[in-house]
């Protein structure tokens, strides 16, 4: 079943549209560069997963129900292993390994409740191990440092909202993201279970 928020569902959609083409537009310039430096990344596959960004995102939307605010924060996440790791690039090859790792990584850090490797594995369509390996991988690409300050919260939020008025999509607000954090944060108890319908392979890829 998807979340049952129906509201939050929306809002998580609309990040989750303005995220994929940003990175779908990232993959395609690194796509079409010789980046060699790219050969011994952990996150990068043999061959390019044959389901899209979009769709990706939106699986993982659908099935971890994690707040809208850890895809905002798994973006943040990237910047920083760019930053830190140049070897890992997000292209075609990366990308997939590279968002669910984050989502997964900021939903831990973010939420209160949230799911299990096994499960965010199962979503990814990678095996367990893999999924425990890429978290180490992410963690120490970023330093252990996975705190954002409000400043830099706030201007991801406003990058987005000028890309949202670029792509023609009603722009989110700061005030809306943060409410939508705390709202999911009142929610107590053990995070329901999500049966996943849809199976989804890119550990061979």
């Amino acid at each position: 079943m998807p979340i049952s928020n129906t509201s939050s569902s929306k809002f998580a959609s609309k990040l989750a549209s303005i995220l994929s083409s940003l990175l779908e537009r990232t993959a395609n310039e690194n796509d079409s560069t010789i980046l060699t430096k790219t050969k011994h990344s952990p996150f990068r596959g043999e061959n390019k997963p044959s389901i899209t960004i979009r769709a990706y995102l939106e699986r993982i939307i659908r099935y971890t129900d994690c707040s809208p605010c850890c895809f905002l924060i798994a973006y943040i996440y990237l910047d920083r292993l760019a930053l830190n790791c140049p070897e890992t690039v997000i292209n075609s090859f990366s990308v997939h390994r590279l968002l669910i790792t984050s989502v997964m990584v900021a939903a831990k850090f973010m939420d209160d409740l949230h799911y299990s490797n096994a499960y965010y594995a199962r979503v990814g369509g990678i095996e367990v191990s893999e999924m425990n390996y890429l978290e180490l991988e992410l963690l120490f690409g970023l330093q252990f440092e996975l705190n954002v300050s409000p400043n830099q919260f706030n201007s991801y939020c406003t990058m987005l909202e000028a890309e949202m008025c670029l792509e023609s999509v009603s722009p989110i607000s700061k005030l809306q993201c943060i409410s939508s954090q705390e709202k999911h944060g009142e929610q107590n108890g053990e995070k329901p279970k999500i049966q996943v319908q849809a199976e989804v392979k890119i550990s061979t890829c």
